[in-house]
């Protein structure tokens, strides 16, 4: 209180926040949609191969197209165009696969790359308007808030379809999954309402950052190109979710000697849980990392990675459901540092006109990267359990001399030292 009056959020805040809610109902949408996506699948005939390729695939055109659309908007400036078309592509495509009958496995893999082509189009975009927004409130705590935001809608998403599945008893399985897909055109809508909503409330998101004094093209400084290399070394040891509940339903979901003491605690119906509580943690994540990234800068990028990083080990060197549920949590922590300080840092080393050609970088080489480590790690798994994880902690651990240097290397352009 001051003069007996509450203090309003300031005009960049409010952007932040009802974009993060935007945010949150997309996210419902499509996170309900993961979690149920590989088990629809397979439902509708694709195999395991087919639906690891399709996954995989759609994960690298999803990520490495953004830097075709990074570089086409900045080109362009039309940054809310390029949201729009973004958001309805990939909330769009999620409610369709009710619609794919029984045996269409093909359509429902078409809808699983377009739903990722929605993301690469809108991603450089989005990160460059909230980036706009940051400079003005700080970029770790901007993008931390639209990170636990996001990640409650990943959250609520698993766990809407969880009830909806209790509740649905009448039907088919196929008729119950499509029912699921069918009630996420509910979030769906909420998310393209409020984005149309934010638009007509924030014409011009670019003015909330001020317009440099001169033009700085876009250069691939030393200190970005270390930083781009540690976050793809980062992206390679990640595991990709799908690995982990893969192992999780092999291994706790079925009685075996080793499980004596758990079996049972972890059943086929309670994996989305699992998924809902990693999203929760990935927000109070993002969160705190956010806030402590715009304080120490570099340093909560490593304390992030360090805390992360061993996740692996609980989730598969050990048959223990509280190491598990350990482990899971500090995935959850990896993901939130991914989508809040790892972003937040190319606000600050990328200038205004080309930052969503910078953040397209970003995106295409975490994407490459992730595509090729999952790739990899999931070999590795039917090898060599040990193998599997000592790649992706090593992997992980690499990245942090990267970023102190970038951050070193940055600092010092800042203070326009020689480098």
């Amino acid at each position: 209180m001051k003069n007996g009056k509450t203090k309003k959020l300031s005009f960049a805040m409010q952007f932040i926040v009802l974009f993060g809610i935007v945010s949150l109902f997309s996210d419902m949408t499509h996170e309900g949609a993961s979690s149920i996506r590989g088990a629809y699948l397979s439902l509708l005939g694709a195999s395991a191969a087919t639906i690891g390729f399709v996954s995989g695939l759609g994960e690298l055109v999803g990520y490495s197209m953004r830097y075709f659309f990074g570089k086409l908007t900045d080109k362009t400036r039309l940054y809310w165009p390029m949201v729009l078309l973004g958001y309805g592509v990939d909330i769009l495509a999620v409610p369709a696969l009710a619609l794919v009958g029984e045996d269409g496995w093909i359509w429902a893999c078409g809808l699983l790359l377009v739903q990722r082509m929605g993301k690469a189009i809108k991603k450089p975009a989005k990160d460059t308007v909230m980036s706009f927004a940051a400079s003005q409130e700080g970029a770790g705590k901007s993008f931390g808030i639209q990170e636990l935001l996001d990640q409650i809608g990943a959250f609520l998403g698993p766990v809407l379809l969880y009830i909806v599945m209790l509740f649905k008893t009448d039907g088919t399985t196929f008729e119950v999954y499509a029912f699921c897909f069918a009630v996420l055109a509910v979030p769906g809508a909420a998310t393209l309402i409020l984005l149309l909503l934010t638009k007509r409330r924030f014409p011009n998101p670019e003015r909330f950052e001020p317009e440099p004094k001169e033009y700085r093209p876009f250069q691939m400084k030393r200190e970005f190109v270390l930083y781009i290399a540690g976050i793809s070394l980062f992206a390679f040891g990640f595991i990709d979710y799908s690995i982990v509940i893969m192992h999780i339903s092999r291994t706790f979901t079925a009685f075996s000697p080793q499980l004596e003491q758990t079996a049972g605690l972890i059943t086929t119906g309670t994996l989305p849980l699992l998924y809902a509580g990693a999203m929760l943690v990935d927000a109070v994540a993002a969160l705190i990392f956010g806030f402590l990234y715009d304080k120490h800068g570099a340093a909560a990028l490593v304390l992030s990675t360090l805390i992360s990083a061993p996740f692996s080990v609980f989730i598969f060197a050990f048959h223990s459901v509280p190491l598990l549920l350990l482990g899971i949590a500090l995935w959850g922590v990896g993901m939130g540092a991914q989508e809040s300080i790892l972003k937040a840092a190319v606000t600050g080393m990328v200038p205004k006109s080309s930052r969503a050609t910078g953040y397209g970088i970003f995106e295409c080489s975490f994407g490459v990267f992730w595509f090729m480590g999952s790739w990899l790690l999931g070999v590795l798994y039917d090898a060599s359990l040990p193998a599997m994880v000592a790649v992706s902690v090593l992997a992980q651990l690499a990245a942090i001399p990267l970023y102190l240097r970038s951050a070193q290397l940055h600092k010092a352009a800042r203070r326009n030292l020689p480098q």
